[in-house]
């Protein structure tokens, strides 16, 4: 759950929010009159926010991975090591 700052407090505040962001590994929803308008997020969870977007925006990334999630819950499966094995790589 984010932490709701006000944007007249994130103004006061600016420097100390990273260190805020960091410590408690949250978002902070800065607000102005009550509405959301910001939000203010660790580096890490942007750029997994980013990546998530690229590969959801690739079509044909996204149609293996539905293919795949079809296989496996039809059962489709081959264990690791025998996966590995065929592609020759050793584990």
């Amino acid at each position: 759950m984010p932490r709701i700052m006000p944007l007249s407090e994130a103004r006061n505040r600016f420097t100390e929010i990273a260190e805020i962001v960091n410590a408690e590994k949250s978002t902070i929803e800065v607000t102005k009159r009550g509405k959301p308008i910001l939000a203010i997020l660790p580096w890490e969870v942007y750029e997994s926010l980013v990546e998530t977007l690229d590969i959801m925006s690739d079509e044909n990334l996204m149609k293996t991975l539905r293919k795949g999630l079809r296989e496996l819950k039809a059962g489709k499966i081959i264990p690791l090591k025998d996966a590995a094995d065929e592609l020759g790589y050793e584990l």
